[in-house]
């Protein structure tokens, strides 16, 4: 009778494992949607680069078989078959690696290209973080979608302490107006809803063009002018090139420039909504507080 038992309790264990392990996978993504998956994808195409570095450092970057252009980071994946950039993704080449998973960029890519890749039947999982807890979500979704869940954890875990602590040093802090500057032809800034703007306010920044209704707007130098910014954090390829100051020099009418506030970060550490976004986060918050303290020293003046 006993044996009896514990043979029909060891079969119900079984059938309940054997169950769990069957039930698939089913996750919401950014843009609302529901994506089920059988198993934890194998083979995964990135179609931005912040998806990329996301995936290796949710665990899961030995299952990438597709990326987008710009994916150089890490190494490792620059060693990955591109399949396009945001604009256009090539839908031919990436059926023919036989993803079972494809995480893309809601913003990013093409509405056109994510509905060709559905209708051949491959899931699309679409991200758009908009602030640093983002970051740490998604880091544990992909790992969940990718059978990585521990690496993901830790990451995310590292991930909020950095936050954590900047947050420690800088709360509380004196405000500091800053028009941060994506590119300087056309002249594109961020709005309140962006990543970037988060950051910003970690550090104890304002961003002057917080209000604006576009994500990414395209101003004009008046504008900027108008506001008078206590800095300005440039991450664009000029300045890179050519010096924090360029571009901005004539303007010396600006508290910025004639300070000499005027900071770069390069946008890899700072317009990529990866983990690496904390040394942009650390570099703009050492910036913000220069201006505090040349702001207090001022005032003893």
């Amino acid at each position: 009778m006993m044996a009896g038992w514990r043979g029909s309790a060891i079969l119900l264990l079984l059938v309940a494992a054997t169950a769990a392990v069957a039930a698939p996978l089913k996750l919401v993504d950014d843009a609302g949607r529901a994506v089920v998956l059988n198993l934890p994808a194998a083979r995964i195409v990135a179609l931005s680069p912040h998806v990329t570095e996301l995936v290796f450092a949710a665990g899961a970057g030995n299952k990438l078989v597709g990326a987008s252009s710009f994916s150089d980071y890490p190494a490792a994946a620059k060693r990955i078959p591109h399949v396009g950039d945001g604009g256009k993704a090539d839908a031919e080449r990436i059926f023919a690696l036989k993803p079972d998973l494809i995480i893309g960029w809601h913003s990013g890519n093409s509405a056109a290209d994510i509905a060709t890749l559905e209708r051949l039947g491959i899931p699309v999982f679409l991200t758009e973080p908009r602030r640093l807890d983002d970051i740490p979500r998604l880091l544990v979704t992909i790992g969940k979608l990718a059978g990585t869940e521990q690496a993901a954890t830790q990451a995310a875990a590292d991930f909020r302490a950095g936050v954590a602590e900047l947050k420690r040093r800088y709360a509380g802090r004196q405000p500091v107006r800053v028009f941060y500057e994506i590119w300087h032809d056309p002249l594109i800034t961020v709005n309140g809803e962006h990543l970037i703007s988060d950051v910003l306010g970690l550090c104890g920044g304002r961003n002057i063009f917080a209000g604006v209704s576009s994500l990414t707007p395209v101003v004009a130098v008046e504008s900027v002018l108008a506001e008078d910014p206590e800095a300005i954090i440039a991450s664009g390829a000029l300045y890179a090139e050519r010096g924090r100051l360029e571009g901005w020099r004539r303007y010396s009418r600006l508290a910025a420039v004639r300070r000499g506030y005027v900071f770069f970060i390069h946008p890899d550490l700072i317009q990529r909504q990866t983990p690496r976004i904390l040394q942009g986060a650390q570099q703009m918050c050492e910036q913000i507080e220069q201006v505090r303290q040349g702001c207090d020293q001022r005032r003893l003046d």
